[in-house]
């Protein structure tokens, strides 16, 4: 199972450039697509499913192009889009039961499967209500749901935690894991921590350019040695914020507590502390730009 973008790039009507010459070569595990909004990471995530063409380059599964025979990729494929939708007047597992059909998941098949996803995302109590009545984060499993009916070889969830409540955003983050082992995942997303728990390697976008593609120790060594706590007064942290990359803030009694990536101590006083992902992160897209 190998899934390879080679030399993939965008442009939409008007010059608009989302993708600059994407390469990466995935295998089973769990990729985490990180970039800030706006990067391009859900126009990738669109010509993975086939949704979208791409301009230049091409997406190959298993040494096929998607472009020519897309159908061998959407047969294995599940996909989370992050607009995802549904049909309010339709239950839970009436839209499942539709979605499955489509998908050709024969009905016995499918009965189980469906029955599976509803414990799996916590439904099984409200799959006969209207999806009209659901929150957003009902709606939100409702779609893991569905990427997930065909039992895919191939993963693709865009913003996947968007609407969780920090309980469901765990259980989501134990699923992802859990299917890492038989199957390609791509987890597309700004929220390091999602990525941090569930990824073993790491791509960081930004205007449309991959800026790196490796494990996440690797991408926390590029930051080894150059993340400080300094200790400022109120008054000074929007100076600070001009100055350097401050990845975080603390308001304490004795000040605010900034977190900054630097190559020098940004002050005498300042202390050095173990970098995290979003430290690495941060530095990547802020080079970039």
């Amino acid at each position: 199972m190998h899934l390879s973008i080679d030399g993939v790039g965008k442009t939409y009507r008007g010059g608009t450039v989302a993708l600059r010459d994407v390469h990466l070569d995935l295998k089973p595990g769990v990729l985490g697509l990180l970039g800030p909004n706006g990067a391009g990471k859900s126009t990738l995530m669109r010509i993975l499913a086939t949704i979208t063409r791409a301009t230049t380059g091409r997406v190959l599964w298993n040494g096929e192009d998607v472009a020519k025979r897309p159908t061998a990729l959407r047969s294995v494929l599940g996909y989370l889009p992050q607009d995802f939708g549904v049909y309010p007047n339709l239950s839970a597992l009436e839209f499942l039961e539709y979605l499955a059909a489509v998908k050709g998941v024969p009905g016995a098949v499918a009965r189980r499967r469906i029955d599976e996803l509803l414990e799996m995302v916590n439904l099984t109590e409200a799959r006969k209500r209207p999806l009209g009545g659901y929150s957003g984060g009902m709606k939100q499993r409702v779609g893991i749901a569905q990427a997930l009916l065909n039992d895919p070889r191939l993963l693709i969830v865009d913003e996947p935690t968007v609407g969780l409540d920090p309980e469901e955003r765990v259980r989501f983050r134990n699923l992802l894991t859990e299917l890492s082992g038989e199957r390609i995942v791509i987890l597309s997303t700004h929220i390091v921590s999602d990525v941090e728990a569930t990824a073993g390697e790491i791509a960081v976008i930004a205007k449309g350019r991959l800026l790196v593609h490796t494990s996440p120790e690797e991408l926390l060594r590029t930051v080894a040695g150059r993340v400080f706590e300094w200790v400022v007064p109120s008054e000074e942290v929007a100076a600070a914020k001009e100055r350097w990359l401050v990845s975080a803030t603390v308001r304490r009694s004795d000040g605010v507590h900034l977190r900054i990536v630097a190559d020098a101590a940004p002050h005498p006083h300042a202390s050095r502390l173990e970098p995290t992902l979003e430290d690495a992160y941060l530095d990547q897209v802020r080079r970039a730009a």
